[in-house]
């Protein structure tokens, strides 16, 4: 436990920097914005490919990961409509609490990989999120076009957002980073100059976005919505995965990773499909921001309890 929550401690500092230097508006609220742009464009699919172009994953690993996460989103999409069917929840705020429950901010889960298992883990990591990030947009929004109904409006969406799925720079990276370490290219010394300062900027970088993205106020309205949602998030979801590896007979890094993942608190970008296709928006704002404190305490708990 100990281990756990002082790798994890740097993680939350830097998340804790980036919320205060917003507050501050320092160096300007502009800058966040870039900031966050130039990590999820550049500086993460940079240190995908210099860590995976180096990686050495089995192939097998592929086709275990693959089966865990249909099981991971599976299992939890039943949960969550079990939720809703006794809830009754208007369809905007239980496409809220959908997001709330199934998706993972991915800096996080890159950098708390890197940092508690190594570059090995940040690998793993990197599958699992190329497999999961597909999937989980197309589970999204279905659940909205399903929950929302807004008069086919949501059908005329599937084109961007296959396209959005298509050119997201994790999953390019994450595919371009596992062929060029299953090819075991290599990297010129020129090549690997460039890529590594750029794959060293892009964890505490994009950490402070994190924190700079926190919406505080958005937890005062603290609802059942929100509560259901974190539980399911933060302490139902890494149980059912546990379940699932020993299920599975998976150990290891891979099991390891995807725990992990489960653990993490709900993507950003939530709130902006959110907005964007009808859901709660402001729900959706306190769910990420509520969640991301939380996992201060649930990810080094949940770990110790299940690693």
């Amino acid at each position: 436990m100990e281990m756990i929550a002082q790798a994890l401690v740097p993680v939350f500092v830097l998340i804790l920097i980036g919320y205060l230097f917003r507050r501050l508006q320092f160096p300007g609220d502009s800058f966040w914005l870039q900031a966050e742009r130039f990590s999820y464009y550049v500086l993460f699919p940079a240190m995908l490919i210099f860590k995976l172009g180096q990686a050495r994953v089995p192939v097998s690993a592929y086709s275990d990961v693959f089966l865990l996460v249909l099981a991971m989103l599976g299992v939890m999409t039943v949960a969550l409509l079990i939720a809703q069917w006794f809830f009754r929840w208007p369809g905007a705020v239980f496409s809220s609490v959908y997001q709330g429950g199934i998706r993972f901010n991915s800096f996080v889960a890159i950098a708390t990989a890197g940092m508690l298992l190594g570059d090995d883990g940040l690998s793993t990591m990197a599958i699992i999120i190329a497999v999961k990030i597909p999937l989980i947009n197309l589970l999204c929004i279905l659940m909205f076009s399903l929950a929302v109904g807004q008069d086919g409006a949501n059908s005329m969406r599937w084109r961007p957002v296959a396209y959005a799925i298509i050119t997201n720079p994790l999953i390019i990276g994450s595919v371009v980073g596992a062929l060029w370490g299953y090819f075991r290219i290599g990297f010129h010394p020129l090549l690997a100059g460039v890529l590594s300062p750029l794959s060293d900027l892009a964890l505490p970088l994009g950490l402070m976005t994190v924190g700079a993205g926190l919406q505080l106020k958005a937890l005062r309205g603290t609802s059942l919505p929100f509560l259901v949602a974190s539980s399911l998030k933060l302490a139902g979801f890494p149980l059912m995965t546990a379940g699932l590896v020993l299920a599975m007979g998976l150990d290891g890094t891979i099991a390891q990773a995807s725990i992990l993942l489960a653990t993490l608190p709900t993507a950003t970008s939530s709130y902006i499909l959110a907005r964007q296709l009808g859901g709660d928006a402001p729900l959706m704002a306190g769910i990420v921001s509520g969640q991301t404190l939380f996992a201060i305490i649930s990810i080094p708990l949940f770990l110790a309890l299940l690693w």
